[in-house]
């Protein structure tokens, strides 16, 4: 059916008057494209078996209930479907578009586990989203009653967003601190736009700002705020720093000229989709337009470089990794997409240096095998000696991993408890920290983790602050 609808909408397209004017076609192709959407959305959601144990709900760690919404939507009852979809998720758009689905809810599908391919969760989340937005039914942040206790959020990236939404909306007075100069984290800067548009988020900031939450950007606490500032100035602190620290690579020449990090390749392209100047960019330093590109590293970070890398017109993207493709981190789906997009992916391979002039030349690497399974049952890989070659390359990009900054010390907090890996320590259930009245959430406390994951630590933190002023309130009352 869906199929069929398809073909009507696509001869439907074809037959209008080429003489028309620009702006009527692009109005009638999108009214095209929103009865197709409309249509594949109700198809795919009429798809779901309704089953007895909802794997895909159990499997999403927002526990969304995405089979009553599914159904909602295939009964063509739209604003109810994104009114239950949104009343466990703060941000349903962002989750739709950039949740590896293929790792958690879709992939954890009875019919895809039946062989008869999984119902596309992912797309009727955002395309719910997409037609609340368009239709006024996304609400602004309204609380019912003002109240006088305020709240300090360090970082304004999907952990800390999710908790001031959550705040905001019972009245507390929240304040947002961030380094960069717009909101958003990763969802901003880390995450291409070609996966996750920036009108997309820059309106969930905009209804946050517009509710009350205040932003203070630029900002570096240790830097322009000591931390202790922050917990004298506020009843509760949330710290939703994420991780930035890139793990980094040794070897000759490991610091020549073209080899970059992750971080600063995927910030510099998505300042210039938001129309910055970036001087890194426009000097070539940080843009791969013709130039042989290597990415090293397996994860999701590595498919965004190797995608975009593409998208600036490289001559050639390869992207190298330690083990072979079943024990890649990264999405499937990801690794697929890069694939037919023109990616090389060069499996069973470990850099050891670089050869360099006055800029990088090539990744040296050694081939590697899987030998034995480590303490988590995962295959070390191991060393094939003698068979070193060079991989040529123009520009190397260091997607490796993150690791956590060390905040004690950058914010003169011994107090603040750290893990031995660096990320702090909280409690899994209340995110509450060593220091009272002190929360924490995202990645700094799981290590880099998914945006899903941030945004249920973030919901979660926000509940626990709300019972510990509730608690401080009561003892004031004695």
């Amino acid at each position: 059916m869906a199929q069929n609808r398809m073909l009507q909408f696509v001869t439907r397209a074809r037959e209008m008057p080429e003489k028309r004017e620009a702006s009527v076609r692009a109005q009638d192709f999108s009214e095209i494209y929103r009865e197709f959407a409309a249509a594949k959305a109700a198809e795919q959601a009429g798809r779901c078996s309704q089953c007895g144990v909802p794997y895909c709900q159990t499997h999403c760690p927002l526990h969304n209930n995405i089979p009553d919404w599914l159904r909602l939507t295939a009964e063509g009852r739209l604003q109810e479907a994104y009114e239950l979809s949104q009343a466990t998720n703060t941000f349903p758009e962002i989750c739709g578009r950039i949740c590896p689905q293929d790792r958690l809810c879709e992939g954890n599908c009875v019919i895809e586990q039946s062989g008869h391919g999984t119902v596309t969760i992912g797309a009727v989340e955002k395309y719910l989203t997409d037609t609340a937005w368009d239709n006024g039914w996304v609400k602004p942040v309204t609380p019912a009653s003002e109240r006088t206790e305020s709240v300090a959020i360090i970082g304004a990236g999907p952990g800390g967003l999710a908790a001031a939404d959550v705040l905001r909306r019972r009245g507390l007075q929240v304040t947002v601190y961030d380094r960069h100069d717009r909101a958003g984290g990763l969802l901003t800067y880390g995450i291409p736009g070609f996966k996750l548009e920036k009108d997309v988020v820059m309106q969930r900031i905009a209804q946050l700002e517009q509710g009350g939450v205040q932003f203070v950007l630029n900002c570096n606490v240790g830097e322009d705020i000591s931390f202790d500032a922050i917990r004298g100035k506020h009843d509760a602190v949330i710290i939703a720093t994420g991780v930035y620290k890139s793990r980094d690579l040794s070897g000759p020449n490991a610091t020549a000229a073209g080899i970059v990090r992750a971080i600063d390749y995927l910030t510099a392209s998505n300042r210039k989709s938001f129309g910055d100047e970036v001087p890194e960019f426009d000097s070539g330093e940080l843009d791969a337009k013709g130039k042989r590109v290597v990415v090293i590293g397996g994860g999701d970070t590595a498919m965004d470089c190797v995608r975009t890398a593409i998208r600036q017109g490289a001559q050639s993207v390869k992207c190298l990794y330690r083990r072979d493709r079943a024990n890649m981190p990264g999405s499937q789906r990801e690794t697929a997409n890069a694939e037919e997009e023109g990616v090389e992916f060069v499996w069973l391979i470990a850099p050891k240096g670089f050869t360099a002039g006055d800029a990088v030349e090539g990744v040296l690497v050694q081939q590697m095998r899987l030998g034995a399974p480590d303490a988590s049952g995962r295959q070390s890989p191991e060393v094939i000696e003698g068979a070193d070659y060079v991989e040529d390359a123009d520009l190397v990009i260091k997607a490796l991993g993150f690791e956590p900054e060390d905040l004690p010390k950058l914010w003169g907090s011994e107090g603040l408890e750290v893990t031995r890996w660096g990320t702090v320590k909280a409690d899994f259930r209340s995110h509450a920290t060593s220091l009272p009245g002190v929360y924490a959430v995202g990645d700094i406390v799981r290590g880099a983790s998914l945006v899903v994951w941030a945004i249920r630590d973030g919901r979660e933190a926000a509940e626990s602050v709300l019972d510990y002023l509730a608690g401080a309130q009561a003892v004031a009352a004695e």
